[in-house]
């Protein structure tokens, strides 16, 4: 039975594919020296899922996997695919471990904070006059549902081969996400923006009337609507009128990446998968680069921030979280970088392997 609170707490790590065992391992170390430091304990159990668990088992998601996953008090994960699976059929790549685990968990919600660090701010591709005093964004993005998990299939239109993909969100479902962005921005700048296409989808439609009703219950936040197109537009234009934005699934899923980007590398961005108990999956946003795999190339600060996440939200050590939050922003601005945020500015002793990089947070934190 899980027990939030106790000294030692069990986490089951998916080191997954590509760079994901290498970021995996320096986020492990951190949580580790967190915990000497802290006062607790965390035990890793290591388990598969991915393209390396088609390899030893034929399956992206071996049951087991799974089942270790809900009896631990939380889930790290590194990233999961590369392109030796991507002839596989659908329902049989790696990627669907992710929903596999999302749905299995019942991990309906999934924070991508994607905060531009003053000491990246020559890494973000905006102009200096347009991010100004830098950007603070909270993407609140909805996580079993709508169009990742629909119906889906092959038919034949005119006689044509022709697939479909089904959009679909029920009234609870939209509530709880919605209630989560508002929570969430209380604890912040008091600001919602949800994103749809109510102009052209009956689903964004039910969506932005399920959320004027909660904002109801916020008053003292402030809510409005954007559509998608306009609000990834927006986010290369004035990224700082942004607090938090609740959205759906896929919609959810193009825009965090659209703003990690600004945030100078998408190496940077972390991401918690929450529900309804303190279990969560963190994870960072980026994919496993098999390009750049097993060559020490990787930026491990994602991975590390998404430990930190771990930390406040699953495993209540908020001060060791914030611990190694301040690590992460002291090992920046001491000018330490990983290949992927350096620029021509950056002197070579400065730029960090994998590891190096790892180490350069511990020595900090």
């Amino acid at each position: 039975m899980r027990k939030i609170g106790r000294t030692t707490y069990h986490i089951a790590v998916i080191k997954g594919d590509g760079i994901g065992p290498e970021i995996v391992t320096e986020a492990m170390k951190i949580l580790h020296l967190a915990g000497e430091k802290f006062g607790f304990l965390c035990q890793f159990h290591e388990v598969l899922a991915g393209g390396c668990a088609i390899e030893a088992t034929g399956q992206a998601l071996p049951e087991e996997t799974l089942e270790a996953c809900l009896a631990s008090d939380s889930v790290l994960l590194g990233a999961v695919g590369g392109p030796q699976w991507d002839t596989l059929p659908g329902e049989k790549r790696p990627e669907r471990a992710l929903l596999g685990l999302r749905s299995g968990l019942d991990l309906f919600t999934n924070l991508r904070p994607a905060y531009l660090q003053p000491a990246l701010a020559h890494a973000c591709p905006l102009k200096p006059e347009i991010v100004g005093e830098g950007m603070d964004i909270l993407i609140v993005r909805e996580l079993t549902g709508g169009i990742y998990f629909g119906k889906r299939g092959r038919t034949k239109v005119n006689g044509a081969p022709a697939a479909f993909d089904t959009e679909c969100y029920s009234v609870p479902e939209i509530q709880r996400i919605c209630r989560v962005a508002f929570e969430s921005a209380r604890k912040r700048r008091g600001h919602v923006t949800s994103v749809d296409k109510a102009n052209v989808l009956e689903s964004s439609r039910l969506w932005r009337t399920v959320f004027h009703e909660i904002a109801r219950e916020y008053p003292d936040v402030t809510a409005d609507d954007m559509f998608i197109d306009n609000a990834a537009m927006q986010l290369v234009h004035n990224p700082a009128q942004f607090d938090v934005i609740v959205t759906t699934n896929m919609f959810g899923d193009i825009l965090s990446d659209e703003a990690s980007m600004l945030t100078g590398s998408i190496g940077m961005l972390p991401s918690a998968s929450l529900g309804a108990t303190r279990l969560g999956m963190y994870e960072p946003v980026h994919g496993s680069a098999p390009d750049i795999a097993g060559k020490g190339l990787a930026n491990p600060l994602a991975t590390i921030a998404s430990a930190a996440m771990m930390l406040r939200y699953s495993l209540d050590q908020p001060a060791a979280a914030d611990a190694v939050d301040r690590a992460i922003a002291a090992a920046l601005a001491d000018g330490w970088r990983t290949a992927d945020i350096a620029d021509a500015s950056t002197p070579e002793e400065k730029i960090l392997s994998t590891v190096q990089m790892g180490e350069a947070v511990a020595s900090l934190l």
